[in-house]
C-alpha cells in the first residue's frame, strides 16, 4: 500500500416500516490475514452498559434535564434509545455495527453516551470520525460539554487535527530571524510574519483556525508543524510546542474527535507499520471507532490509501530550497554551493516539463481527468534531477552545524526522496488493482492511483481488528437494503440496523414537472430557467436549487438574475463572491433568499425552519461516468459479469438524491416541498427507485 504524497500545501402509500436488523459476516478467507480477537479485554467494558444507556434516554432519565444546561428541550425518541442500546450491545460484544439513522433521531447523543461509558472504563479512548467541520465543532463545543453535565462523568474529550494546523515555534523563529529576507518568497510577506509573531504571543493553542487576520497560505506553509522536520524532544521549543500539547490532550482523552482525512491517514500509517497498534501513527491506541457521515467511507478510503502527486507540491518543495525567480530559499544561506542552487533550478524546470506532458494529454482530449493506462510512455526527465539533487543535498547536510537549519533542509531532502518513490510507483503501476489517472485542478496538475478493491482493504484493516467499529449516516440504504453499502465498503463482522424516521410523511410533498425535456435535450437548460421561477414562487423564495454541474448553474443564474431582482429575492450563487459558509449564513439570515448550489450543497447542510422551505432538484445526481475513478469502478463491475448501472451508478445516484432531498426536513416543525425537474423519475423504469427512497407523496404538475 502506498501512502499519499503531497506537499505544503419513502414511497407513496407505503406503510410505516419498523427498524430492521441483519447479521453480516465476512466472506473473506481467514487464511489471508491473521485472526484478531474481537472480544473486549476481560473487565474492560462496564457490565451494565446497555442498562446505563436505557436509563439515560428513558423518560425521566438524565437527558430530561438537557434544557437546564442549555440543551434542546427534552423529547423521548424511541429511535435514539434503540440506536444507543444497539451500540452498547456491539461495544460489549466487541462487534461492528452499521446504522442508518435518519435526520431527527439524535444520533450524536445516541452514540456518544455508550462511547463515554465504555471509554472511561476500558482504559482505551474512542475515536469519533466525521466528514464535516460543522459536526466536529458541534460535538466538541456543544454535545460533549452538555453530556459531561448530564452524565455526571468527568470524562475528557479532545479535537484531533492534522499537525499542519499548528504553528511550529522553531520554524517561526527561523523564518523571523536574520534569514527572513532570504527565506520569504516575497518581501511583502514580512508583514504577515510580524503579525504572526504578535498573534503567537497571545494564542493558547497555536491553531491556524484561531488566527484573526488574513494570512497568505505560503507563509503558513513555512511555519506550520510538519512531521518530517520535527525534532521532537530534542527541539529547544518542545516544552511549549503547540502540536505536542494537542497530542498530549488526545492521549489523555476518553473521546477523540477527528475528521475522515486524519483518521484514514492514521489508518494508512498503521497499515504501513503492519498494524502494530499506535506505533508510528497519529491517533492514540483507540479501543473503539465511530464513523459518522459514513456514506463517504469508500471515497475517503480510496483517496487516503492511494497515491497522490501534484505539480504544485513538487515545485513548492523546490522553491523552498531555491526559487530562481525571486533569488530566495534555504540554499541562499551564506556558504551554500551555487552549483546546488543550479541543480534545484534545473529540477524545477523539469518538474514543469514532467507534468506538461500530462497537461497536454488532457488538453488534446479536452478533458480535465483521464486514465493513464501506460504511464511509462510519458517521459520522465525529472527523476534523474531529483536523484542528483538528493545526493548533493545529503553531502551538503554533512557540513551544516545549525541544527534548526539542518532539520529544515533535511525535510526537503525527505520530500525529494518521497517524490522519487511516488513517480516510480506511478510510472510502474506498483499499486495493484488500482486506477491510475491525471487530473487538472485549478492551477496545477496531479497524478493519482486509487485502489479499486476498497472493500477488500477495509474488511481487513478496519473491520477485522481488536476494536469494534460503528458506522452511521442518514443515508446508507437503497430501497431499505444495506447490500450496496456493504458490498462497496467491505463492512463485516457485525450487524446492520435501519431505524425509522421520527418525522412524518406529511411534512413534505413532492412535485414533478411534467413538461421538462430529457436532460440530454439541447433545450434542457432553457427549460430549467423557465420552470425554476414557477416553483420558487410557490414558497416565495426560501429555496435551495441543486445542480449537478456548474455550467448549468451558471446558465440558469445568468438567465434568472433579473427575475430575482424584480421579485426582491436575493439570489445567492455558489462560486461568486461568498464562500460556502458565507452563502449559508446569508441564506439563513435572509429568509426569502434563493441559493443556487452544486455538489457541496447536496450534503452536510443544516438549515432548519422557514428559511429553507423548498428544495429543487434540477437533475438526478448520476456520477459523471467519464471520470477515471468512476469509469474504472464501473469497468471492474462489468468484468465481473454484472451491470455497472444497476450495481453502481443507480444506487450511488439514489443515495446522493436522498442526501439532497434530506436538506429540507430537519425538525418535526419543518414543512416544505421537493421539486423534481428531471422527467426520468416518471419516464424511466428506474425512476420509481428514486421516488421510493423518500417517504413523501408525489404529484405530477
Amino acid at each position: 500500500m502506498i501512502k499519499s504524497i503531497d506537499v505544503p500545501f419513502e414511497p407513496e402509500d407505503a406503510p410505516a416500516a419498523s427498524a430492521t436488523e441483519l447479521d453480516i459476516s465476512c466472506e473473506f478467507d481467514a487464511a489471508e490475514f491473521e485472526e484478531l480477537p474481537h472480544e473486549l479485554e476481560s473487565g474492560n467494558a462496564p457490565p451494565l452498559l446497555r442498562p446505563a444507556c436505557e436509563e439515560f434516554f428513558a423518560p425521566g432519565g438524565p437527558l430530561k434535564q438537557a434544557a437546564e444546561y442549555g440543551g434542546r428541550p427534552y423529547e423521548f425518541r424511541p429511535q435514539q434509545l434503540e440506536m444507543s442500546t444497539a451500540i452498547a450491545d456491539a461495544l460489549t460484544a466487541g462487534e461492528n455495527l452499521c446504522i442508518e439513522a435518519p435526520t431527527g433521531v439524535g444520533k450524536s447523543f445516541a452514540y456518544l453516551v455508550p462511547l463515554i461509558y465504555r471509554a472511561v472504563h476500558s482504559g482505551r479512548p474512542a475515536v469519533v470520525s466525521t466528514e464535516t467541520i460543522n459536526l466536529q465543532e458541534q460535538l466538541i463545543d456543544k454535545d460533549l460539554p452538555l453530556l459531561k453535565q448530564l452524565t455526571g462523568i468527568n470524562f475528557k474529550a479532545a479535537l484531533a487535527k492534522g499537525r499542519h494546523n499548528y504553528l511550529c515555534r522553531r520554524r517561526f523563529a527561523m523564518l523571523s530571524g536574520e534569514q527572513r529576507d532570504t527565506l520569504l518568497p516575497a518581501a511583502g510577506l514580512a508583514v504577515d510574519v510580524t503579525r504572526l509573531g504578535k498573534w503567537m504571543q497571545r494564542t493558547t493553542d497555536g491553531e491556524r483556525d484561531s488566527i484573526d487576520f488574513r494570512l497568505e497560505p505560503t507563509v503558513w506553509s513555512m511555519v506550520c508543524s510538519e512531521g518530517i522536520n520535527c525534532l521532537g524532544p530534542k527541539c529547544e521549543f518542545f516544552r511549549n510546542c503547540f502540536y505536542y500539547k494537542a497530542r498530549q490532550a488526545w492521549e489523555d482523552a476518553d473521546i477523540v474527535v477527528a475528521n475522515h482525512a486524519l483518521f484514514f491517514t492514521d489508518l494508512g500509517m498503521r497499515l504501513a507499520s503492519g498494524g502494530n497498534g499506535a506505533a508510528g501513527s497519529l491517533l492514540p491506541n483507540y479501543g473503539a471507532v465511530l464513523i459518522d457521515e459514513a456514506h463517504t467511507l469508500e471515497d475517503n478510503a480510496a483517496e487516503h490509501l492511494g497515491l497522490h502527486l501534484s505539480r504544485i507540491g513538487i515545485v513548492s518543495t523546490l522553491n523552498r530550497l531555491y526559487n530562481p525567480e525571486a533569488a530566495r530559499g534555504l540554499l541562499m544561506r551564506k556558504g551554500a554551493d551555487p552549483e546546488l542552487r543550479g541543480i534545484v533550478a534545473d529540477a524545477r524546470d523539469e518538474a514543469y516539463g514532467f507534468f506538461k506532458h500530462f497537461e497536454d494529454f488532457l488538453a488534446d482530449h479536452r478533458e480535465t481527468a483521464l486514465e493513464i493506462q501506460q504511464p511509462d510512455r510519458f517521459p520522465d526527465r525529472l527523476s534523474p534531477h531529483l536523484l542528483k539533487l538528493s545526493k548533493l543535498l545529503t553531502d551538503y547536510l554533512d557540513d551544516i552545524d545549525d541544527a534548526s537549519f539542518r532539520t529544515e533542509l533535511d525535510a526537503q531532502l525527505v520530500r525529494c526522496r518521497e517524490f522519487l518513490n511516488g513517480i516510480d510507483h506511478f510510472t510502474h503501476k506498483t499499486l495493484p488493482d488500482a486506477v491510475y489517472y491525471a487530473e487538472s485542478d485549478r492551477n496545477s496538475i496531479s497524478l493519482h492511483a486509487a485502489p479499486l478493491n476498497v472493500a477488500d482493504i477495509l474488511a481487513d484493516v478496519l473491520f477485522n481488528q481488536d476494536f469494534p467499529v460503528m458506522l452511521c449516516s442518514a443515508t446508507l440504504t437503497v430501497r431499505r437494503s444495506f447490500d450496496y453499502f456493504v458490498n462497496r465498503t467491505g463492512f463485516c463482522n457485525g450487524r446492520t440496523l435501519l431505524l425509522d424516521s421520527p418525522f412524518g410523511s406529511d411534512q413534505a410533498h413532492i412535485y414533478i414537472s411534467r413538461g421538462m425535456p430529457d436532460p440530454k435535450d439541447d433545450n434542457f437548460n432553457a427549460a430549467l430557467a423557465d420552470e425554476i421561477p414557477r416553483f420558487v414562487e410557490v414558497t416565495q423564495g426560501k429555496a435551495f436549487v441543486l445542480f449537478t454541474s456548474y455550467g448549468t448553474l451558471r446558465y440558469c443564474a445568468d438567465a434568472l438574475r433579473g427575475y430575482f431582482q424584480e421579485k426582491g429575492w436575493q439570489l445567492l450563487i455558489q462560486g461568486e463572491n461568498l464562500t460556502r459558509t458565507g452563502l449559508l449564513r446569508e441564506f439563513k439570515e435572509d429568509v426569502n433568499s434563493v441559493l443556487f448550489g452544486t455538489d457541496s450543497f447536496w450534503t452536510g447542510v443544516d438549515v432548519p425552519g422557514e428559511a429553507l422551505s423548498n428544495v429543487i432538484v434540477t437533475k438526478l445526481p448520476f456520477a459523471v461516468p467519464s471520470h477515471p475513478l468512476i469509469a474504472a469502478r464501473m469497468a471492474r463491475i462489468e468484468r465481473q459479469g454484472k451491470s455497472s448501472f444497476a450495481e453502481y451508478s443507480l444506487p450511488e445516484a439514489v443515495l446522493k438524491f436522498r442526501q439532497g432531498a434530506g436538506r429540507l426536513i430537519r425538525s418535526r416543525s419543518d414543512r416544505g416541498i421537493i421539486v423534481l425537474l428531471d422527467k426520468r423519475v416518471i419516464s424511466k423504469n428506474y425512476g420509481r427507485i428514486f421516488l421510493d427512497s423518500l417517504p413523501y407523496k408525489f404529484e405530477i404538475v
